[in-house]
């Protein structure tokens, strides 16, 4: 007779039951992240968006734990910090990104538009410099190679019928940009906002030419992800992909209150942040055109060899936030 044994007989149970649900589980599209890295330009209020979902609690909101690990002054030296694995999420210049991603050096999607326009080619308030024609044989300043900025500054040179061997590029941290202009060390600067509102109201510079003059509705910075991080965490990237909607909203809805956000993260004073403000549109939908338009560039110069179109597809995933927005919509 063989005798009832309740530890084998549950043994038994729970061996069956891990089967059963082996065959049956589907796994989940993927899992929450406990806690994501992000990064982005200090000193750059086309990334307003990232300290007023900071600010307002909106990744708190959705769920998303965010840890700031860094400041960065330029978009190459962020794309440095996700091609050593030290980042999951950025908000950077779309040229740089675009630059790291094609050779190799990072591998990172857009997921959404931080902004559109936004820089401006600067000169001292009494140089004769006049138009960018005037620019002839003069030393100008850019934030770097293969920037949004070097992109803008080569194609108002081309409109204006000159090359780029035409001038003196040389490279400065946008935050040098404004001194060394003053000092009569530089003839001009092109850079992001609010660094040519600085020289407006210090006293020193004049605008040239606004980027929205140079190439009107041109995309700027961009929200990018870790490749494997949004492969791993998919359902953390749409939580912060809705937080970015909500602050991008919110900076164009209440520009006061973002104006204040904006003195806190970025330090600068409040007339300058207004008038900065003023040359940005905040916008989180990305635009494959003028991706595109960034490709063609960068290999026009050899910074990058991919196909254009190939490359943007690949490049910008439009669709992520897209499905976000009508999910949105069927709500209402």
């Amino acid at each position: 007779m063989i005798g009832f044994h309740p530890r084998r007989t549950l043994g038994v149970f729970m061996i069956w039951t891990l089967i059963l649900i082996s065959l049956f589980w589907i796994p989940s599209e993927g899992v929450a992240a406990e806690k994501v890295r992000m990064a982005y330009l200090i000193g750059d209020l086309h990334e307003l968006a990232a300290p007023v979902a900071i600010e307002k609690g909106f990744f708190a909101d959705e769920g998303v734990e965010m840890e700031l690990v860094g400041k960065f002054r330029a978009g190459p030296e962020e794309m440095q910090a996700f091609a050593s694995g030290d980042l999951d999420i950025g908000y950077l210049g779309e040229a740089p990104a675009t630059t790291a991603v094609a050779n190799g050096a990072a591998d990172v999607q857009v997921l959404a538009q931080l902004n559109l326009e936004g820089s401006a080619v600067v000169v001292r308030k009494d140089s004769k410099i006049k138009s960018v024609s005037d620019l002839k044989g003069k030393v100008v300043a850019i934030p770097g190679h293969s920037t949004v900025q070097d992109f803008l500054m080569n194609k108002a040179l081309s409109a204006a019928g000159l090359k780029r061997t035409d001038v003196r590029l040389i490279v400065l941290k946008p935050p040098e940009m404004g001194p060394v202009l003053q000092d009569s060390q530089i003839d001009a600067f092109i850079a992001w906002e609010p660094y040519p509102s600085l020289s407006l109201n210090g006293g020193y510079g004049r605008v040239l030419t606004g980027s929205a003059d140079i190439w009107p509705d041109h995309p700027c910075c961009v929200l990018v992800a870790e490749r494997k991080f949004l492969e791993k965490h998919p359902e953390t990237v749409r939580a912060i992909l809705r937080a970015h909607i909500r602050a991008t909203r919110f900076i164009n809805e209440n520009p006061d209150e973002a104006v204040k956000i904006a003195q806190k993260y970025f330090g600068f004073d409040e007339e300058t942040i207004r008038m900065a403000i003023k040359e940005i549109q905040f916008e989180y939908e990305p635009s494959l055109k003028g991706e595109e338009e960034y490709v063609r560039f960068l290999k026009e110069l050899g910074y990058i060899d991919v196909d254009p179109v190939e490359f943007t597809k690949k490049f910008v995933n439009s669709q992520m936030i897209q499905n976000e927005l009508a999910k949105e919509k069927k709500k209402k």
